[in-house]
């Protein structure tokens, strides 16, 4: 099967809104037209506004870091899918190795802010990975699958279509630590059968499975080319518009 590949840039937490806005004003003409994949901004949330504007029209989606998974409440500091979808973004991350180290999120957590998504049709990035103690004590097949069935947990089939999946090896985040592409490929095929065991076969040969980790315009292609690889969810190297375009046009 035939999957379009996802090329998402996570901002994390860099730029002013002018910044952002004079990103997306010299990015946009340069992927102009290039509709043979799908582009995503993820900004700060206080960017989204700008940003959104900035996008309006084009064939670039823009979508939040993180949401809450209550529809509303007291949550001082956080986002609500409502919030989200008024201001007009569409995608969220959902996990991120960045928000379960320092923010604590769990498996469970993961799996109420999936449900939150679905429900409201904000189309989630679910990020799974291991720290580098898990690889090289061989236990990334276990943590991948302890990952995927507790973000999925009481997803159905039929609601499982727009998800996406992001493996990221957290040892390779902003670490210039690149998994090479046997290595990436080796954790998609992991993560692909274990959506297969909870899904179906036919859910997980749609699913698209992107790779995060130190992607860089010149680890892109070999990265992106592999079949099993559906795109890159993009951190330091998408906060220029000449390199974000590159990786874009692997």
């Amino acid at each position: 099967m035939s999957r379009k590949a996802f090329i998402a840039a996570n901002w994390k937490m860099y730029k002013t809104p002018g910044q952002a806005k004079a990103f997306v004003d010299a990015f946009l003409p340069l992927v102009a037209g290039h509709d043979r994949d799908e582009i995503a901004l993820f900004p700060s949330p206080v960017l989204l506004p700008t940003v959104i504007e900035a996008a309006r029209g084009s064939n670039v989606s823009v979508g939040a870091q993180n949401i809450h998974f209550a529809e509303e409440g007291a949550y001082t500091g956080e986002t609500s899918v409502g919030q989200l979808l008024a201001v007009g973004g569409t995608h969220t991350l959902i996990g991120h190795s960045e928000r379960r180290q320092y923010f604590a999120e769990t498996d469970a957590i993961v799996n109420k802010k999936l449900h939150t998504a679905l429900k409201h049709g904000v189309i989630p990035v679910v990020c799974i990975g291991e720290v580098l103690a898990e690889r090289e004590a061989g236990k990334t097949e276990e943590v991948l699958k302890t990952q995927i069935a507790g973000a999925f947990a009481g997803i159905t089939a039929e609601a499982a279509a727009p998800i996406f999946i992001a493996y990221e090896p957290v040892w390779a985040i902003g670490t210039g630590r690149t998994a090479t592409p046997e290595m990436a490929v080796e954790a998609h095929i992991i993560i692909r059968a274990e959506v297969a065991k909870l899904l179906g076969a036919k859910v997980a040969a749609a699913m698209r499975i992107l790779y995060g980790g130190s992607v860089k315009p010149d680890n892109a292609t070999a990265l992106i080319s592999e079949e099993e690889i559906d795109g890159a969810l993009v951190g330091g190297a998408s906060l220029k518009p000449d390199s974000f375009t590159a990786i874009v046009k692997y």
